[in-house]
């Protein structure tokens, strides 16, 4: 685990200084190690470097930028599989000098080319130079769990883990894209591929991207996709058997995420997901499973469910309750650690559960995912009620009914309080346009969207070039709740939980492990019966029944909750002093981005406690304070 950074450049302008200080920029990422190598060619200056977390293979040999013939690699991540990997190549004449992962993808990469992703079973981002070939080629992870940010302009190509490192370049353009902000307040992130900047981008999960160095010419190509297995024809298969066979891949993906160097735990929250990967855990080790917790005065309180789940399962655990203060005090470092705006407010307590696990391990697992793998997600049985709703609805009656919609549309833009129900009815009138799961997934998109009215008296440029990272092509789907689970782990997934995890374990020098995440689980429940993971009553059935195996049902019988804390209270006392600075008429002209007196009439209300859409002032909040970080007075 690490950060990674680079350029590539044609005008042989950058040197080791600039590369030295974008690499600098990521040592939080990577503090136990760092290395640069500027190599000159005749078509550019190739410049990459490392800052390195040492997780397998400890010594300096797993120092990067690695070099192995005419091949050089810098590398995010973990291969969990490599051992097995490393014993097919040394069978095949390659041999090795270092312990490490890294090695061996070099090897493989040089066996099979870019074939050789399918082999890997982990999270990564690898960046090889291939002097011979002259090509630059990158590849990011199946699902999104590690982050490659890139940018190509005047002849200046960057990379980096982060943002940031791409700003360290002095070439770097900073330029706002206007284009992403109305999705940023539609959802409270920016959906890869786009980023906040206008020349930056995200490399999608389960692509690569090459770069010649002879024409510039810049490609990427998909190599895995989550729906494509959603697509293939189910399996023929027994519920019992097809228990035995997850609950068999889940003792495989957790075991693989123990491979490591240095002490490893788990990040415990007494829910279904984290139970699974813990008791697990703890039935295949002799010694105590290291779990971690932390607790709220305040918000959800899950820290009792995972303290009674860790006795019963033996765990060595640490809970850590904390004070209202330790969470605010989190709240300026967020800026810093996302790098573009980020209004997922669980990612407070995520870097509080971080930092406490750090004291004692280096890598912590983290349950994410099975919500999207297997339909626990409360939108999806609210989805299909909706959907069965409007289904409803005759033929004869749509035309009708679009027509009433289209006189109510414009009420949205005056009545706060009935914007959400104009929206509701706006979304029926555009889903009666489509027929089947089309009309599945436009209502699914629509239940995740703001109004339409609502941005547009937010920002001076309205929703103009707005792309939905809710769209997905439903061809080969066989019902409409898989659709809406391919969309939350192609959209939702790697764009919020597991950015959010990323730079919450790696703002305290943590690797977040996620073996929900292994693409072993998703290939094979995409191709089980939905009734085999929600039943119509049953959300995560399969994992809630391999769960119960181990921890008695009555113990796990309590609501879903999750991270919450009340920051909306507290804007309006302890911290509302952030709202005063930020959220003020001056400030919010730095940007010239938004209808101040409106965004004022909002702020007003929400002191008084009387916006209907309270979301709205965290995510201003999180625009304006990552603005006066990075933009104000650059």
């Amino acid at each position: 685990m690490c950060g990674i950074a680079g350029f590539i450049d044609f005008k042989k302008i950058s040197g080791k200084d600039v590369l030295q200080k974008m690499v600098s920029s990521l040592n939080h990422r990577g503090p136990d190690d760092s290395g640069i190598e500027l190599f000159e060619s005749e078509e550019a200056s190739v410049g990459f470097g490392q800052a390195r977390l040492s997780i397998i293979d400890l010594s300096s040999g797993g120092h990067q930028p690695m070099l192995y013939k005419h091949y050089t690699i810098v590398y995010n991540g973990e291969i969990y599989n490599y051992a097995e990997i490393k014993q097919e190549l040394i069978q095949t004449g390659h041999a090795f000098v270092s312990g490490s992962d890294t090695e061996v993808i070099l090897h493989a990469f040089e066996a099979w080319g870019l074939e050789a992703v399918h082999k890997f079973i982990g999270m990564f981002v690898f960046v090889i130079y291939d002097a011979a070939a002259k090509k630059i080629y990158i590849t990011r992870d199946r699902a999104g769990v590690k982050p490659l940010f890139y940018s190509m302009d005047q002849g200046l190509f960057l990379f980096g883990s982060e943002l940031k490192a791409l700003m360290a370049h002095p070439a770097f353009d900073k330029s706002i894209n206007p284009e992403v902000l109305a999705g940023y307040f539609h959802h409270g992130y920016i959906a890869a591929p786009y980023t906040i900047f206008s020349k930056a981008k995200k490399l999608e999960p389960g692509h690569h991207l090459t770069l010649d160095l002879l024409t510039t010419d810049l490609k990427i190509s998909r190599y895995w996709s989550a729906s494509d297995f959603y697509r293939m024809p189910k399996l023929n298969i027994d519920y019992e058997t097809a228990r035995d066979e997850m609950h068999e891949l889940l003792k495989s993906a957790t075991a693989y995420r123990m491979v490591a160097d240095v002490p490893v735990g788990v990040f415990l929250s007494g829910g279904y997901d984290s139970t699974a990967v813990t008791a697990i855990l703890q039935k295949q080790q002799s010694s105590q499973l290291k779990t971690f917790t932390i607790g709220f005065e305040m918000g959800n309180n899950e820290a009792p469910f995972a303290k009674e789940t860790a006795k019963y399962l033996g765990t060595d655990h640490t809970e850590y309750y904390c004070s209202t203060k330790e969470c605010q005090d989190i709240i300026p470092q967020i800026p810093f650690f996302f790098d573009e705006p980020f209004a997922d407010s669980s990612a407070i307590p995520t870097m509080l559960v971080s930092k406490l696990a750090r004291e004692r391990v280096t890598v912590a697992l983290s349950a994410d995912a099975g919500d999207e793998v297997l339909a626990g997600y409360n939108s999806y049985p609210l989805h299909a009620g909706y959907l069965k709703r409007v289904n409803k609805i005759p033929g004869a009656l749509d035309n009708v009914t679009a027509s009433l919609g289209k006189l109510f549309k414009p009420l949205g833009g005056f009545l706060s309080v009935n914007e959400a129900k104009t929206h509701q009815l706006n979304s029926v009138v555009e889903a009666l346009g489509y027929k089947g799961l089309e009309r599945a997934a436009i209502l699914f998109q629509r239940m995740n969207e703001l109004p339409e009215s609502f941005v547009t008296s937010l920002l001076k440029k309205g929703v103009s070039g707005y792309h939905s990272p809710y769209k997905i092509s439903v061809s080969g789907f066989a019902n409409p709740t898989e659709v809406c689970m391919a969309i939350d782990y192609n959209n939702y997934l790697q764009n919020d939980i597991l950015t959010k995890v990323d730079r919450a374990t790696m703002s305290v020098s943590l690797e977040g492990r996620e073996p929900l995440l292994d693409h072993r689980l998703l290939e094979f429940a995409a191709r089980l019966p939905l009734s085999y993971k929600w039943d119509g009553h049953t959300q995560k059935k399969i994992l809630k029944d391999i769960v119960h195996s181990y921890v008695p049902e009555k113990m796990m019988d309590r609501p879903k909750t999750g991270f919450t804390i009340p920051i909306y209270d507290w804007l309006r006392s302890d911290l509302s002093y952030l709202v005063e600075e930020y959220l003020s008429k001056e400030s919010l002209s730095w940007s010239g981005l938004f209808h101040v007196p409106w965004v004022e009439k909002q702020v007003a209300a929400f002191r008084n406690n009387k916006l209907h859409y309270q979301p709205l002032i965290w995510k201003l909040l999180m625009f304006q304070m990552w603005y006066a970080k990075w933009m104000k007075n650059s």
